[in-house]
């Protein structure tokens, strides 16, 4: 196995910020670009000297960072720019620069690596957020809360049976989103059009040894009109942002004054307001569900990429750097922040017992109705429970003689009592803590993993 492609020729720790920059981009076509010249050397395409000479040269530092920046200015073609300096720089090796390659191969595959690198960075900090989850479920798997269906109260659960929830959902998430990534880190290397018609009859070896190097899997047509591999990876980015929005919404929710049922832990200086002393607003739940908001967003653009024509189509290819250049940055942002604020977030128990006390025994009534149910028939025990709340509210409940010709005052506390209402809400919650500390490993193993099974 090749050691992984990690931006030899830089220093740069990569960032949302850096990770599409001109010079992070630049180098890693560079890089590409001396991969292949090590490859072609490898099998007899050009000589090995010279991809030793190519290989030396191809740094950013050695052709210039300015000289490429006016060489483009002139050219308006950015690879043919960097090959012209990087054969100057190479030397006689100069000659074996970019053989047999086209732009689109080199842009897509240096797009690859930087956009694999930024995967891993984004499944580390998700396997932060599902450890701190997991540890949520855990610890308040019997902390019981008032369940909400339509904005209403509905039935009791615990909190711990709520953050399950999230816990499933985001293992749904990585699940859709290592699948899509399976498919995109390929090596999309096939000369002009995609046919290989540049490299003779070595086309199929020269993929075979250059994906091997790059550790990318190999594509059976690496054509310049396939963007469905980029579009599938940008729509699961962006329904992972539908999954970071949907969690730290509701906890927005959760924070707010008419619940209270959670906080935020902040550090000592924090201002809630700038005019309004007593107020204490919510610091990181909000900036990372509008990232997630923006990011959801992204899925619309990224199918548009799709519609390319013939053989190869620029047009589709500037719409899907641009939409590349918003989710994945963004996306990297919002998990870093998602893992934040999920370990920010405190649990306010007395007020999760309050609310539910404040709902009233009519939580339960489910319970009551089916206690009923084996006297009276479903529909008929439905029918009495509503009517009793209907007209004499949750102590109707108490003396209707529909249901205490059935159940003695002791059956019916009992069935209306929230703590013999949960469920499997604690157990659940037990189960998907577990599977939360699942998913943080394979999570936290990255896109290498992935790699190794596609190899």
């Amino acid at each position: 196995m090749h050691k992984k492609y990690n931006m030899p020729h830089t220093n740069m720790t990569l960032t949302p910020d850096t990770i599409f920059a001109r010079s992070t981009q630049w180098q890693a076509w560079l890089d590409v670009e001396a991969a292949l010249a090590r490859v072609q050397s490898d099998i007899g395409m050009i000589p090995s000297w010279a991809a030793a000479k190519i290989t030396a040269a191809a740094q950013l530092d050695v052709i210039g960072y300015d000289a490429l920046v006016d060489d483009i200015a002139r050219t308006m073609a950015p690879v043919l720019s960097l090959t012209r300096l990087l054969g100057n720089a190479a030397g006689d090796a100069g000659d074996y620069v970019h053989w047999g390659a086209t732009t689109q191969n080199v842009m897509q595959t240096g797009r690859i690596l930087l956009m694999r690198q930024a995967d891993n960075a984004i499944r580390k900090q998700l396997a932060l957020a599902a450890r701190t989850l997991g540890k949520l479920a855990h610890d308040e798997a019997n902390t019981m809360m008032i369940g909400r269906t339509n904005r209403q109260n509905a039935l009791p659960i615990t909190f711990g049976f709520k953050v399950a929830s999230w816990i499933t959902e985001l293992d749904r998430t990585e699940a859709r989103l290592s699948d899509a990534a399976r498919r995109l880190f390929v090596l999309p290397f096939g000369g002009a059009i995609g046919a290989m018609q540049s490299f003779g009859d070595q086309g199929r070896e020269l993929n075979k040894r250059l994906a091997a190097e790059l550790e990318l899997a190999e594509m059976l047509l690496p054509g310049r009109a396939i963007n469905d591999v980029f579009a599938e990876y940008l729509v699961q980015l962006s329904m992972l942002g539908m999954c970071i929005e949907r969690v730290m919404t509701e906890a927005y929710t959760l924070i707010g004054q008419d619940y209270g049922e959670l906080g935020e832990r902040l550090d000592d200086g924090a201002i809630g307001s700038s005019t309004m002393p007593q107020k204490v607003n919510p610091k990181f739940v909000i900036p990372v569900a509008a990232q997630a908001t923006q990011l959801r967003g992204c899925a619309v653009t990224a199918l548009e990429t799709g519609r390319t024509s013939h053989e190869g189509d620029p047009l589709s290819n500037q719409i899907l750097y641009a939409v590349q250049d918003q989710a994945v940055p963004l996306a990297w942002r919002a998990c870093s922040g998602f893992a934040e604020a999920l370990s920010r977030l405190t649990v306010n128990r007395d007020v999760m017992a309050q609310n539910l006390a404040s709902a009233g025994t009519s939580v339960c009534a489910e319970n009551l109705m089916m206690k009923l149910a084996p006297l009276v028939g479903r529909g008929r025990a439905h029918d009495i429970v509503h009517h009793a709340l209907e007209t004499g509210g949750p102590d109707t409940l108490f003396t209707d003689s529909n249901i205490t010709a059935h159940l003695s005052e002791s059956q019916i506390r009992t069935a209306l009592d929230p703590s013999n209402y949960i469920g499997e809400s604690a157990e659940i919650a037990r189960l998907a803590a577990r599977l939360a500390e699942d998913l943080a490993t394979r999570l936290q193993a990255g896109t290498d993993d992935l790699t190794d099974k596609i190899s």
